[in-house]
């Protein structure tokens, strides 16, 4: 394992990222090569909820695969200047998901949190991901072989103590035998079976000391198991709270969608009452036309008359003829009333539909002021479901 230092001078010359050039160095140094290095915006799940995302970076930093060639296991490392944000060993059990088409996520078990990376394109994930996998099958096939060297070792180490002892037992047979028949003395006996003693003991330490380390490897793998069983329950909740989240916004943007849909519907009626209020003042349009021709048709009526007046007045002779004119006279001043009677009607009917074009306008502006208000919610709801997928 190697620790990161702070970044060489030239690093910003290079345009390689604050303490990338140490860390790699470093990690040379003490036997890790890089085998992959992208660049991705780093994030890691917030202990307290289990489920928001917190950044570990304030912007995209080099995140890099290293092969331990003396461990023989990989890791992936990101530093942020000084600070290392990702020292992740990547286990057979590990899993990275992809959550969108620009963000994966992986959990690590012995660091207990959730590492998440955004990537500028989906081809930076697609490579990310594909390099995960064959990392993680290369531990796994690393941690297999390590298992049968171990099984090997052992097999070969118990063939081969009980073949010394069964041959140990064959020379000290006929050496006793042969002791005895001289008889021989006890110290004689000690300087045959001392060495073979000491061999068998050994043997028997060697044996001892890899069961031993058998014994803290399955230790250490049921405790990273249990440590994984237990991070996955934890994901498994958190996505299944996420899915459910997910369905009752989706209900609520399909009730939004049903009420936008209303409003629409309410609109294009008010519209066609707009439409109905415009024809109606071109019909006001026309009557005032019309009542403007007939005082017209009023005063020239009147002076008319007067002439006629003065025309009664100067010509005596004509008193007959004033008479058909006073009776013309009578009659369009009967018709002048009913003229007058149908400008007071058509007034009426002017006033009455302005009346009510203020009455329409007014509960136009009425429900405009509701719309902009549905508008806003819906605005706010579609940046709430946004933030919500960018989230996730």
């Amino acid at each position: 394992m190697c620790e990161v230092g702070t970044r060489p001078p030239l690093a910003a010359e290079r345009g390689e990222p604050p303490g990338g050039a140490a860390a790699a160095e470093r990690c040379r140094d003490m036997g890790e090569q890089p085998i992959f290095t992208t660049r991705a915006h780093v994030f890691q799940i917030d202990p307290s909820t289990k489920k928001n995302w917190v950044p570990a970076s304030k912007q995209a930093v080099t995140v890099s695969y290293f092969y331990d060639s003396t461990r023989n296991s990989y890791r992936i490392i990101s530093v942020d200047g000084a600070k290392v944000i990702i020292n992740s060993t990547i286990t057979p059990n590990m899993t990275f998901t992809k959550t969108s088409q620009k963000f994966g996520q992986w959990a690590d078990s012995r660091a207990n949190t959730v590492f998440g990376l955004g990537f500028p394109s989906e081809q930076q994930l697609t490579k990310f991901a594909e390099k995960f996998q064959e990392v993680k099958e290369a531990a796994k096939l690393a941690r297999d072989r390590s298992q049968e060297k171990i099984e090997t070792s052992s097999n070969h180490s118990q063939t081969s103590f009980a073949a010394k002892m069964k041959r140990e037992s064959g020379r000290e047979t006929p050496s006793s035998t042969r002791a005895s028949s001289v008889n021989g003395t006890d110290d004689e006996k000690a300087s045959h079976s001392g060495p073979a003693e000491a061999h068998l003991k050994s043997e028997n330490d060697k044996l001892k000391f890899a069961l031993a380390q058998s014994s803290t490897n399955v230790k250490k793998w049921e405790t990273e198991l249990q440590s994984l069983r237990e991070s996955n329950a934890r994901l498994s909740t958190a996505l299944q709270e996420s899915a459910a989240s997910i369905e009752h916004w989706k209900k609520q943007f399909s009730a939004c969608k049903e009420e936008n849909d209303q409003l629409r519907g309410k609109i294009e009626e008010l519209e066609e009452q707009c439409n109905e209020v415009n024809k109606e003042k071109e019909r006001n349009a026309q009557l005032s036309r019309r009542l403007q021709e007939l005082e017209t048709e009023l005063q020239d009526k009147e002076l008319e008359l007067e002439e006629l007046r003065k025309q009664g007045e100067i010509i005596p002779e004509l008193m007959s003829e004033c008479e058909s004119v006073s009776e013309q006279l009578q009659a369009a001043e009967k018709k002048n009333k009913d003229l007058e009677e149908k400008v007071r009607t058509l007034r009426t009917e002017v006033e009455e539909n302005k009346h009510r074009q203020t009455n329409l306008k007014t509960e136009l502006k009425n429900f405009l002021d509701v719309l902009d208000g549905k508008i806003d919610e819906l605005h706010d709801f579609r940046q709430g479901l946004s933030k919500l997928g960018v989230d996730n």
